[in-house]
């Protein structure tokens, strides 16, 4: 078993070596575009990347230097996540670093090397998660380009694509060290609700793209409703009387129907039920901000940045609803 330093070394070095792998691989877009190097699809996938920043930065999300590249890769995810969690609690295993802080995943470059230490994160007894994931974010500490693993088949691409690049910018935009929770859920409601918003103005609200991207969103909804009430299912078995045999065998019920719910590829554990609940909680909450903000993105980006240094002080990884109510309660920053 390594230890905390050797293990955050490993991670460090792989996640070096990743990151500039990408940056070899890059090609401007423009050029891709003007050239025509690429399939036709690929092409005005790529023409629409300057105007979704263009639309972000119109409604408060920082302009950085970010999607001027392109990365063709030869695989289906650029990373793969790993997170953790106890068997019969939904305490998540954290990571530490200088500039995110405590942080609940941890994504690998290479498909083996996060198998083998999923592996060993099972072997010390914890639940784990393993998942693919098309994009990622350096925070704006590197100029991210667009990857091929942004984009998914059909008429939803452009919408799914406008989603990930305004979810990415926000984390540029706005990051709390220590409060994944409440950093991946504000920024997948700011990239699905702006990501509706572009595809209005730019396709129409008739259009195909637009109608595709929400009956996409719409099953990825109601699997996260399956999985959220599986979370509260559990929560329930694991703080009653029953004895540790009796809570893991109601518990691999209750994962093993979730898992024929959804249809699920992998195994599912406490480890995906938290992930889940990391990029979607606190949702009544944003929206209850921005209606109090007017409808005004600027002004929900001001109010949360105001509220920072209050979150900051907060237990690492608190539930967004917690730390939301009181900033909903005070109003939007003017």
């Amino acid at each position: 078993m390594l230890g905390a330093g050797c293990t955050e070394l490993r991670y460090l070095t792989q996640a070096s070596a990743g990151q500039a792998d990408l940056m070899d691989r890059q090609v401007d877009i423009d050029r891709i575009v003007r050239e025509k190097r690429f399939s036709r699809r690929t092409r005005e996938l790529l023409a629409a990347v300057g105007p979704i920043k263009a639309f972000g930065e119109r409604h408060g999300l920082r302009a950085t230097e970010s999607y001027r590249t392109y990365v063709h890769l030869e695989r289906d995810a650029v990373v793969w996540v790993v997170s953790a969690c106890e068997p019969l609690s939904f305490r998540s295993k954290t990571w530490s670093f200088p500039i995110t802080g405590s942080i609940t995943y941890l994504g690998w470059f290479k498909k083996d090397e996060a198998r083998a230490y999923a592996t060993e994160l099972a072997h010390e007894g914890w639940d784990v998660d393993m998942r693919p994931a098309p994009a990622y974010s350096t925070l704006g500490f590197f100029d991210d380009p667009v990857i091929s693993t942004m984009f998914v088949e059909g008429d939803a691409a452009l919408g799914e694509l406008a989603d990930t690049i305004l979810h990415e910018s926000l984390h540029a935009t706005y990051f709390v060290p220590g409060q994944s929770t409440l950093n991946e859920s504000v920024a997948s409601f700011v990239g699905e609700h702006l990501a509706r918003v572009f595809l209005t103005e730019a396709r129409g609200p008739s259009s195909s793209e637009l109608r595709a991207y929400d009956e996409l969103e719409a099953f990825i909804d109601e699997r996260g409703a399956k999985m959220s009430a599986a979370y509260k299912e559990l929560e329930g078995i694991y703080a009653s009387r029953a004895t540790h045999t009796e809570k893991l065998a109601k518990k691999r019920e209750v994962l093993t129907k979730l898992r024929e719910a959804t249809h699920a590829r992998r195994e599912l554990t406490n480890a995906s039920l938290v992930q889940y609940e990391t990029y979607g909680s606190g949702q009544k909450e944003l929206e209850a901000l921005f209606a109090t903000c007017g409808a005004s993105w600027p002004r929900f980006m001001k109010t949360l940045v105001a509220a920072k240094p209050t979150f900051q002080k907060a237990r690492p990884h608190e539930d967004p609803a917690r730390l939301l109510a009181p900033v909903v309660a005070g109003g939007c920053a003017k």
